[in-house]
């Protein structure tokens, strides 16, 4: 990943989608750095890049659950806008860690969860724990979630 921190990157992204006149992509960084700064405001202090990723985790979250309700409800023109935003969003992440690392992951934080001697549900709490911040930003972690209880049951 960069060295330029994410919220530079973010205030440099809009302004070249200012000069090149890409409305959608423009409406969805004033989006995403309005919330920053709503969140800045909020919390009094400046946020780091894992408080930028973490928004923006959560703004990919709404736009997957989104497409996924206009793709039900038969509104595709809907629902192709929410990708084009979600795409913009996905540029701003870390890279995706490959089904090798997340099971990589996984293996080791119940390995971890074991030596512990925790079993059962807490088990999963305990291995969500360890995940979060390893695969933040990298993973689906509602997929991850569902490898976790597969491997555990």
């Amino acid at each position: 990943m960069s060295s330029i921190p994410l919220k530079t990157r973010l205030s440099d992204a809009v302004k070249e989608a200012m000069r090149a006149r890409d409305a959608q992509r423009l409406s969805t960084l004033r989006f995403l750095v309005a919330a920053v700064k709503q969140k800045e405001v909020d919390e009094r202090r400046d946020l780091t890049d894992a408080d930028v990723t973490a928004i923006i985790e959560k703004q990919v979250k709404q736009r997957r659950e989104s497409i996924a309700a206009f793709e039900k409800a038969g509104r595709l023109e809907t629902a192709a806008q929410e990708t084009a935003e979600l795409e913009v969003l996905r540029e701003f992440l870390p890279q995706a860690a490959s089904p090798e690392e997340v099971d990589a992951a996984i293996d080791a934080a119940l390995a971890e969860v074991a030596a512990q001697g925790i079993s059962g549900a807490p088990a999963m709490g305990k291995a969500m724990a360890i995940l979060k911040p390893a695969l933040a930003g990298k993973a689906d972690m509602a997929a991850v979630s569902q490898q976790v209880k597969q491997r555990l049951s």
